[in-house]
């Protein structure tokens, strides 16, 4: 009889984090490595918000707060749904978690029960289907592939609701590829979920204020106002407030199910950070300036990079509409092999490969559940991508 619980069994570890696992491991051995596997900004957190972070540590706020955040931010994220994305929010529908990805959890285990489904498009964040899984949920992949430009059909949404489809999770722009759903094309997917009102949605919005060129964000609560009361809209200040480290992520939803979140976290971690609270609450209220600036730098190497990948034979890269991710395709590529006689038969061995020989650390398309494709997160320096892309160029264009 083992020890550990069946429930590891249902799940594997972060692929994303195995990646930059062994990017560092191979650095402190001495390799060259470039590592574009981690989605954090490589920005510093703006000083004020820092200052802010000092500033409640000098002033003692050093305590326990409320499970599930201090007033103050509860109503600066209040203030933020309000101004941002015309969302009307009590403090008292608001829930603030140690990152976005327990905001997540906390929802999905406080409502999932055996065989309930939640549809998760493909490619998706690679920890959705596992914390489905860990709470006791069955995921409902949906593929969108690059010919769909990575966005879910409202005809593939209808066909995966049963009866026992309780979620659909929506990312948007999205982790891994930066495909970003405009308005029509959410509305579209809005109303197939108004023809089945026993379907909840849980927005990740943590990519809002990275979108590019004609791309306006926009959340499902915002496009189909009566979806209001059977949305959890969830963010965090992480990836745009380059926060990532501080981990604060929050949602606005119906308050009997933040109460439900409320009574998961008070039992699991208890408050988050009362310093990195403070410092959340100077990112939301504090100037916003800085946004399209990095936008901007971001926008940058999203061309770069993606020029770059569109000139290697055998590889395909659309151009993705926010985030700081491309998810070029290999279909080119497979069934070739390298100059050591190594098989290019997955994209988990063209990044295995890819790292060996040239020592660039991307991740593989299977962990977000739509091959052959690979990864690249662009949220590092010009320099660094300059050579990454020169690097994986020569490993692709060695392939016989």
């Amino acid at each position: 009889m083992s020890f550990l619980s069946a429930t590891l069994d249902r799940v594997k570890p972060s692929p994303t984090i195995a990646v930059t696992t062994k990017a560092a491991e191979l650095k402190s051995a001495g390799r060259d490595i470039i590592a574009l596997g981690a989605g954090e900004p490589d920005f510093d957190t703006p000083e004020n918000i820092a200052k802010a972070g000092q500033q409640a540590i000098a002033d003692g706020k050093t305590r326990y707060t409320a499970p599930d955040g201090i007033p103050e931010l509860k109503q600066a994220i209040c203030d933020k749904f309000q101004r941002e994305n015309g969302l009307t929010y009590t403090p008292k529908q608001i829930s603030v978690g140690t990152g976005g990805k327990q905001i997540l959890y906390n929802a999905l285990m406080a409502t999932l029960n055996p065989g309930d489904e939640v549809i998760i498009p493909a490619p998706y964040w690679v920890s959705y289907p596992d914390m489905v899984l860990l709470a006791g949920g069955e995921p409902v992949v949906v593929e969108a592939t690059l010919e769909q430009d990575f966005k879910m059909s409202p005809d593939a949404l209808e066909a995966a609701i049963t009866p026992n489809t309780k979620w659909l999770i929506f990312n948007s722009p999205s982790n891994p590829t930066g495909a970003g759903y405009s308005w029509d094309e959410l509305k579209a997917l809005t109303d197939v979920l108004m023809r089945h009102p026993h379907v909840w949605v849980m927005t990740d919005d943590m990519y809002e204020h990275l979108a590019y060129d004609d791309f306006t964000f926009c959340t499902p609560a915002q496009v189909e106002p009566a979806l209001y009361d059977r949305t959890l809209t969830t963010n965090g200040v992480s990836k745009a407030y380059a926060m990532t480290g501080w981990r604060i992520g929050y949602a606005g939803g119906p308050e009997h199910l933040i109460a439900a979140m409320r009574k998961i976290q008070s039992q699991s971690t208890s408050n988050p950070s009362s310093i990195s609270q403070w410092a959340a609450v100077e990112a939301l209220n504090g100037p916003q300036d800085f946004l399209a600036e990095r936008a901007d730098a971001f926008k940058r190497r999203r061309n770069l990079v993606v020029d770059a990948m569109n000139a290697i034979d055998g590889i395909t890269c659309p151009t993705p509409e926010g985030a700081f991710y491309v998810y070029p395709s290999i279909k080119g590529l497979i069934g070739k092999s390298t100059p050591g006689g190594t098989v290019i038969d997955t994209d988990e061995t063209f990044v295995s490969e890819l790292l060996e020989t040239e020592g660039v650390a991307v991740v593989f398309g299977a962990a977000f559940g739509l091959s052959p494709n690979f990864r690249i997160s662009y949220a590092t320096s010009d320099a660094a991508l300059i050579e990454a892309c020169a690097r994986i160029s020569r490993f692709c264009n060695a392939l016989q």
